[in-house]
């Protein structure tokens, strides 16, 4: 019996991940393209998961956001197309933190009640909820319509005759309209109209954001002064902290287990040291996860509240290295040392939708280059892993769907489908598909069933394997088992000899013993001699991974 529950996270970009319609016009509408939604996730599909070992589904682009898509029969405000990204929108550029979005409803008018089922579902499958929260901005046109009676909307009683007040939920330009540095427009008969001009989102504090800043978006304002240089006014509590407090204990009400906080590093860790505190004194349970960059934040945020940190500045980066061969294997063990006082709260990633595909022409061309990485990944420690839907099959995120170019990355501002799914679906994957697919579940089902990696002692092996450029081995030890563990990152196959020092039988309690090793992937049976500063051979195949299960 697993004693610790390994928290395997499954990214899907819900408006993505049902759409079944093929005809991916670029820049193409709704009607054109289609749209996945909320009752997609059937209780067939959300138990498939829940087999293949994941325990977390993220549901990204729930809250509602700026779209070009007009729903204004349903009573929902038309965002004007100069400030939304492509037609669909960004899910990051939130126009209701009370509603979903209604591009994922079956019925718009009951879309917030399909959401509720969607959790009950996910639930019922034996699976966990985790949406966004967007903390550091809003759609330019924000204005909720499906807030509390009780709640003041954001701006609401704003002085905009100060760029900055603490009271205030926004920063502002007075006296000036905002005016992009590059044309917004693409034939709108009205021109958009924002006077006095709001800073931007990505710390833009003037009236003239540029074509690669969040243009669509506007800062939300914490009391931080950036105008005087980033002067702290946190007492009395700024008004936003409340109105944002509001937000995730509405949410948390939902039977959300856990929100992934959008570039939480952009927001006080003061704010989020009171938010955690007073959601967790209501819900225990609910787990934060932040998208925190800086390594050297990493520890301030943990202690605000945060249980779970991306880790893409040090693993990720590293392992997209290793697996470039700009790396050798040795600097995995170099990125995972650097945290490893708070591994636990690490979250590894080789995607999400921030990120280009493994398979893209910009990363690696093809899946199976990353399973060695994905393999070491999800069993070297107990954090929590996350992998991106259409990862599974080696998803290339080569097409270019509109306002999201050909960079390698599936879609957040577009109506698509995304191709490996959509043949998942119709079982028409090819043999290398399945082959990869095959590899990720059998690892992540192992990953929540042995002991040894969900509870047990990690032991890298790279510190007397210095012969190993292309390979990466470590050991797991739990009870009675043994893990021997080795990935291989190179394109042919290896033939390697595994050194096991008499320090990891000190540290690990081994005997010296012969045995019988089990491969865990693949079945296969390798006898072994277990001795002290002796070596263990085996053959690794190009791109792939052993897991040796044996008597400890």
């Amino acid at each position: 019996m697993v004693s610790n529950r390994r928290s395997l996270i499954y990214q899907v970009f819900t408006r993505l991940y049902g759409n079944r319609n093929t005809t991916r016009k670029p820049d193409g509408t709704i009607a054109e393209n289609g749209c996945g939604k909320f009752a997609d996730f059937t209780m067939t599909e959300l138990s498939r998961l829940a087999s293949m070992g994941i325990t977390h589904v993220w549901y990204t682009g729930v809250i509602r956001h700026a779209t070009q898509t007009v729903y204004s029969e349903y009573g929902i405000p038309r965002q004007h197309p100069a400030v939304v990204k492509g037609r669909a929108g960004s899910p990051y550029a939130i126009t209701d933190y009370y509603d979903v979005d209604p591009d994922l409803a079956v019925d718009v008018t009951r879309r917030m009640r399909e959401f509720e089922e969607l959790v009950e579902r996910t639930h019922a499958a034996g699976l966990k909820v985790i949406i966004d929260f967007v903390p550091n901005h809003v759609a330019r046109q924000y204005h909720s319509i499906c807030k509390p009676r009780n709640v003041r909307d954001l701006g609401e009683g704003d002085n905009t005759e100060w760029g900055f007040s603490p009271q205030n939920n926004f920063y502002y330009c007075p006296g000036q309209r905002f005016s992009p540095n590059f044309d917004l427009y693409h034939g709108e008969p009205e021109p958009y109209v924002e006077e006095p001009a709001k800073a931007t989102g990505n710390d833009h504090f003037d009236n003239s954001p540029g074509r690669d800043d969040w243009y669509e978006t506007v800062k939300l304002n914490y009391g931080v002064d950036y105008y005087a240089g980033r002067v702290s006014h946190f007492n009395p509590m700024p008004g936003t902290w409340q109105k944002m407090l509001d937000i995730l204990l509405f949410w948390a009400a939902k039977h959300v287990d856990a929100f992934r906080c959008d570039m939480a590093e952009m927001v006080p860790a003061e704010f989020w040291a009171y938010a955690t505190h007073e959601v967790k004194a209501a819900y225990p349970d609910i787990k934060f996860i932040g998208e925190v960059y800086n390594p050297g934040e990493y520890r301030h945020y943990l202690a605000s509240g945060f249980d779970w940190l991306y880790d893409k500045v040090g693993m990720y980066d590293t392992m997209r290295a290793v697996i470039c061969h700009q790396q050798p294997a040795q600097a995995i063990s170099w990125a995972w040392q650097q945290t490893d006082d708070i591994r636990d709260h690490m979250l590894y990633f080789l995607e999400n939708h921030d990120e280009q595909r493994v398979a893209s022409d910009f990363f690696a061309a093809d899946g199976r280059r990353g399973v060695p990485a994905f393999v070491a990944s999800v069993l070297m420690q107990q954090n929590p892993f996350m992998l991106y839907a259409g990862q599974e099959y080696g998803e290339r995120g080569m097409d270019q769907e509109g306002f999201s170019g050909h960079d390698g990355r599936t879609t957040i501002f577009d109506y698509w489908s995304v191709d490996t799914l959509c043949r998942a679906a119709e079982k028409q994957l090819t043999d290398d598909e399945k082959a990869l697919f095959h590899v990720y579940k059998k690892t992540l089902q192992l990953a929540r069933r042995e002991e040894s990696v969900n509870s047990g002692v990690f032991f890298d092996l790279m510190y007397v394997n210095h012969h190993l450029q292309r390979q990466y081995v470590f050991l797991r030890r739990a009870g009675n088992d043994l893990l021997l563990i080795a990935v291989n990152f190179d394109g042919a196959d290896a033939d390697i000899s595994v050194n096991i020092p008499a320090h990891a039988f000190d540290y690990l309690q081994l005997k010296e013993r012969k045995g019988v090793a089990r491969d865990l992937l693949t079945a296969e049976k390798l006898s072994v001699q277990l001795k002290a500063d002796q070596a263990v051979s085996m053959t690794v195949g190009a791109y792939g991974a052993r897991v040796w299960k044996m008597k400890a």
